[in-house]
């Protein structure tokens, strides 16, 4: 069997890798340089509270591979599991916390449901009378992208897969109904099955199998601060649901802001958009994230700070399936794929050695069900 993978991101290389791994033969072509879309601007989050039930056990697929990552691929990914805290300040969003950390528990994720007493025992640092409830996690945290990009690429090539830099697919084979193949403006590539994992170019892709996918580019932005006070290193990773704000240690006391604030979000050209992060938003990521705790005090000094793109869709879950005979999709993570590409992986080379996987139900994942009325998850951090 060869396939052809699309995307030299963290779920092309991750996808290249289990495939050659089950005896595949893969070729992975990619436009830039490895990781150079969303990969190597992601904030490395590693989490299992998630409200979707199969978020969850993709979630723990993944986390069995991070946790272990080191010892299995021979290279450090920096991983760090000072935990989430979700913090909520209606009724709506603390009942909905609650409901979802139930659903984890069942799971085997020990997530835990903290008062504000609680968690501000912990954290003292938290601005405990904004809240109503939070949940914690100490199995979540998080990664360096670019050193997981190092992990899996080197292991793809190590067991057999023909790595492509710096080349474009300009258009499909077809025979029929079936994908067979692409187009590059150097060859044609003959393939059993073609994997679109492309991230922010994901809908350009699958245009070329006339195919509409409602997963659209949007810029986040991420700030790396100075705080007035020095965050701990064991701080976790700590989310206002309400105001879309986010924080969390990085080294040396300094912390990472993000979130998105504004009411519109407009499409993005991922081959042009603006990679540095906005002065206006650095300005009000810190003043949110001074709202949730005292570390970011008027002395707070912003270091630097860059954007990246989401490839988002309606209901901020990804599309996993063989959408058409031959063309096998794994896009649209709306900010989830770094952590969860290790099981995106193995879904995709069980898609194209069995047709099917027995990892997690794909069916919240159809390319379909987006004729449905849906919403979205609320944790897209």
């Amino acid at each position: 069997m060869h396939v052809c993978v699309v995307g030299g991101g963290i779920v092309g290389l991750a996808s290249a890798y289990y495939l050659a791994d089950r005896g595949a033969s893969v070729t992975l072509l990619e436009k830039n340089t490895l990781g150079a879309g969303s990969t190597d601007r992601a904030v490395g989050g590693i989490r299992a509270q998630f409200s979707s039930p199969e978020n969850v056990e993709l979630s723990l697929t993944a986390m069995a591979v991070w946790d272990d990552f080191e010892a299995e691929f021979g290279t450090t990914i920096e991983h760090r599991r000072p935990g989430y805290l979700f913090l909520a300040r209606t009724g709506e969003v603390a009942d909905a916390l609650r409901e979802a950390a139930e659903m984890q528990r069942g799971k085997g994720v020990p997530t835990e449901t903290l008062s504000p007493g609680e968690f501000g025992e912990r954290w003292p640092a938290l601005h405990t009378e904004r809240y109503l409830v939070g949940t914690y996690s100490p199995t979540d945290g998080f990664a360096d992208p670019h050193l997981a990009v190092q992990g899996f690429s080197a292991a793809a090539r190590e067991a057999g897969v023909d790595i492509r830099t710096k080349t474009a697919v300009t258009a499909f084979l077809r025979d029929g109904d079936r994908v067979v193949g692409v187009e590059t403006e150097a060859e044609r590539i003959e393939a059993d099955f073609v994997v679109n994992a492309a991230g922010p170019w994901a809908r350009r892709v699958a245009a070329m199998a006339d195919l509409e996918i409602p997963v659209a580019p949007r810029r986040r932005q991420v700030v790396v601060v100075d705080p007035e006070t020095p965050v701990p290193e064991d701080v976790p990773l700590t989310a206002d649901i309400a105001s879309g704000s986010y924080f969390r240690p990085e080294r040396d006391g300094r912390a990472l802001t993000g979130g998105h604030f504004a009411e519109d979000d407009p499409d993005a050209d991922p081959d042009r958009f603006r990679d540095s992060a906005d002065t206006d938003w650095s300005v009000e990521a810190v003043e949110r994230a001074a709202e949730t705790a005292d570390y970011f005090g008027p002395e707070t000094r912003i270091r630097r700070g860059w954007a990246g793109l989401y490839g988002l869709t309606p209901d901020d879950n990804p599309i996993i399936e063989e959408t058409v005979p031959g063309f096998v999709q794994a896009v649209g993570f709306s900010g989830h794929g770094f952590q969860h590409a290790p099981a995106t992986g193995q879904l995709v080379a069980d898609l194209c050695f069995e047709g099917g996987t027995d990892i997690v139900s794909l069916d919240p994942y159809r390319s379909d069900r987006f004729e449905e009325t849906t919403e979205g998850e609320g944790y897209v951090v």
